[in-house]
């Protein structure tokens, strides 16, 4: 057995029983899976239902896990109720995790389940993350992170245990594509949402749609952008027909986090 792979499994035999916080993007969904692979029916997924929550995202939690044989539960959360959090500041994530966090421990203590994880990893510490003091805060632990995991070490992992959604481009709730400061609604949500969906279907993978009022900042991968330009009629309908009355592909595509990069020029500035 890999090395790595083998730590991460110690982690989870320590473990008496664990509720995994599941998106269905990569690095949860590998955590479920090998959290279930040492527990059995011990390993639970968790996956909270909210308005920030892709449609397609929630779909992919279900599915995989019935393919996967992992007990699964559906909750509601309700950040989006939060003034702190649809003010949008720039620790917005800390008040949807601790939302999260909150239906977790609720969940766990109906349960009798001892332990809550996330799919946090290595390289997520150095990114702008109020969400992890939330983590902190509740008590979450990080078993890829314990175990030393990089966002490399997830993928080639997932893919020695044959877990389909090993190169899934990374996700993040819909929220991350509204500006600091511009307020989250449910319907910007869901029309970032369709415009997102959309576009996917004309066959781009790692797609966001950044939204700035009326305009849709359309970002792809760097080696989808040829192919995007060629498409920019059809992108441009998709956000449209989404509710926008402009789009635009941005030229330096897709990169994690770039509306963070508003906080580290003001950082830079001051």
């Amino acid at each position: 057995m890999d090395s790595q792979l083998a730590a991460l499994r110690a982690v989870f035999a320590e473990m008496p029983s664990v509720l995994v916080c599941f998106s269905g993007g990569v690095d949860s969904a590998f955590v479920l899976k090998v959290a279930h692979d040492v527990l059995g029916d011990r390993a639970l997924g968790m996956t909270a239902l909210s308005p920030a929550l892709p449609l397609e995202e929630r779909e992919e939690a279900g599915a995989l896990a019935r393919e996967l044989g992992v007990p699964h539960v559906l909750v509601d959360s309700h950040e989006i109720d939060d003034p702190n959090y649809a003010a949008n500041p720039t620790n917005r994530c800390y008040y949807c995790k601790s939302e999260l966090y909150t239906v977790a421990v609720r969940e766990a203590e109906r349960r009798g389940i001892a332990v809550i994880v996330n799919g946090t990893n290595l390289d997520d510490l150095g990114d702008y993350r109020p969400g992890l003091e939330a983590a902190r805060e509740a008590g979450v632990r990080s078993p890829l992170v314990d175990a030393k995991f990089t966002k490399a070490d997830v993928r080639r992992c997932a893919q020695l245990v044959d877990l389909r959604v090993w190169n899934k481009p990374a996700a993040a709730c819909l929220a991350s594509r509204i500006p600091y400061g511009t307020v989250v609604t449910s319907e910007r949500l869901r029309q970032i949402d369709r415009a997102e969906s959309a576009v996917r279907k004309l066959g781009l993978r790692q797609v966001r749609v950044r939204y700035h009022d009326k305009l849709a900042r359309v970002e792809v991968g760097d080696a989808e952008m040829e192919r995007a330009f060629s498409l920019r009629k059809e992108i441009s309908a998709a956000c449209k027909e989404a509710g926008f009355a402009f789009a635009t592909l941005d030229l330096d595509g897709y990169r994690l986090g770039s509306h963070n990069e508003v906080v580290r020029l003001r950082v830079l500035n001051t």
